[in-house]
């Protein structure tokens, strides 16, 4: 399964996500973000307009996970090196990957990185 995960400014749109979504690929079985951000107005009608199941990960989990990126401002907030990976990472479960970096929105308000877990034997 491949989940999307996001990380985004309290101002990002609807379209920042769907941006960032399709810059990353698109293709998701599940969208990820953290916890208090999947309340958010613009990630709950993000997740109703593509028809993707969205999670919220808890900060707990998201400091568990390696991630490519290391920003300094989601460093200083979340304790994590960027809130999209580690949400991909988190919400795929155990033996996630990422499939790449993260991607940024034409606006830089949201960011969005693939992460998949493969069945068992399989690698790509």
């Amino acid at each position: 399964m491949i989940v999307a995960g996001f990380g985004f400014r309290t101002s990002a749109t609807v379209d920042s996500l769907a941006d960032a979504y399709g810059r990353a690929g698109g293709g998701a079985g599940r969208l990820a973000t953290t916890a208090d951000k999947a309340r958010s107005d613009a990630m709950i009608a993000f997740s109703a307009q593509s028809g993707v199941s969205l999670v919220g990960v808890f900060p707990d989990d998201l400091t568990k996970q390696a991630t490519i990126t290391l920003s300094t401002t989601s460093q200083k907030q979340r304790s994590v090196g960027s809130v999209a990976e580690a949400a991909a990472l988190a919400a795929a479960g155990p033996g996630a990957r990422l499939l790449a970096p993260r991607v940024i929105s034409a606006d830089r308000l949201a960011t969005c990185a693939l992460a998949s877990t493969f069945p068992e034997g399989e690698t790509s």
